[in-house]
């Protein structure tokens, strides 16, 4: 009997709406798409036909432009890794450990969209030793602060998706300790969320105008204001660029993603070879 049910349930037709929900793609979804590409896309265009072709290539011989791009790069390198020093090891042990201050440090974190970047500056410029005002760096710990929101985030984000208590007692039945564990079996896990992370704080960096022309640090968004006064198709050309290397890097993000929901059983295999390298196992 049970075996006619089966028969007669897989002998039954398919309604043909099933289908034709996957092909149809409903016409309010085209018009959001080509609102949201007229609003992105016309201010772009104007940019581009504004500058002009030549423009582009004027870019590098400009004086100051290498100057400022390096020490951008420079800071972004700085604050990225910073940011991932801290961010990644306190949020995993927040999420491992202390789960009720989770919604604390969502709020510690919320507060450098909240504050003014110019009332941040003022008071770091304050407080901060002459040593450290004398250099660059300063700008990098300030970074760091403003980083903090899409950093947690992120991570947060990323963390959720794992169960991290039992990632951790299975690293630990196998004989590997709290910083094997972090660095051999959750970062792997977390490679889409801390490219986001990664690709934020690039993009904060290397856009950030404020903290660094009150620091009196000509960075490449300081170097674009001051060198639009001279020639403004060639900053809207620099400008371009700038968002175009971001842009790039937003794709390989969800490039990586999408390869990487691909991939199933990660966590259970890095477990595996964790488990063989700490019990001495090369076989």
């Amino acid at each position: 009997m049970a075996a006619l049910t089966e028969i007669a349930q897989s002998s039954a037709p398919v309604p043909r709406h099933r289908g034709r929900r996957h092909r149809r793609f409903p016409v309010w979804r085209w018009l959001i798409l080509s609102l949201a590409g007229l609003y992105f896309l016309t201010p772009l265009y104007a940019a581009l036909k504004f500058a002009g072709v030549k423009a582009f290539g004027q870019v590098a011989h400009q004086s100051g432009f290498s100057s400022a791009l390096g020490l951008s790069v420079r800071l972004a390198v700085i604050t990225t890794v910073l940011t991932l020093v801290l961010m990644v090891p306190t949020t995993v042990y927040v999420h491992l450990r202390l789960p009720r201050l989770r919604r604390v440090l969502e709020v510690v974190t919320i507060l450098p969209i909240v504050i003014p970047p110019i009332v941040l500056i003022i008071g770091v410029l304050q407080v901060a030793p002459a040593s450290l005002k004398a250099t660059p760096d300063l700008l990098a710990l300030e970074y760091v602060i403003l980083a903090m929101p899409f950093a947690y985030r992120s991570i947060d984000t990323g963390l959720r998706a794992l169960d991290l208590r039992t990632l951790f007692e299975a690293s630990s039945s196998l004989g590997a300790n709290w910083l094997t564990t972090l660095w051999r079996v959750v970062v792997p896990n977390l490679r889409t969320a801390l490219l986001s992370a990664i690709v934020l704080t690039v993009a904060l960096v290397l856009g950030e105008y404020t903290m660094a022309s009150l620091d009196l640090y000509q960075t490449f968004p300081v170097w674009i204001v001051l060198f639009s006064q001279d020639s403004g198709p060639v900053s809207t050309a620099a400008s371009l660029l700038a968002l175009f290397v971001t842009w790039v890097l937003l794709m390989a993000i969800v490039t990586v993603a999408s390869q990487s929901s691909r991939r199933r059983g990660g966590a259970e295999v890095t477990l595996f070879t964790v488990g063989r390298q700490e019990t001495g196992d090369s076989r």
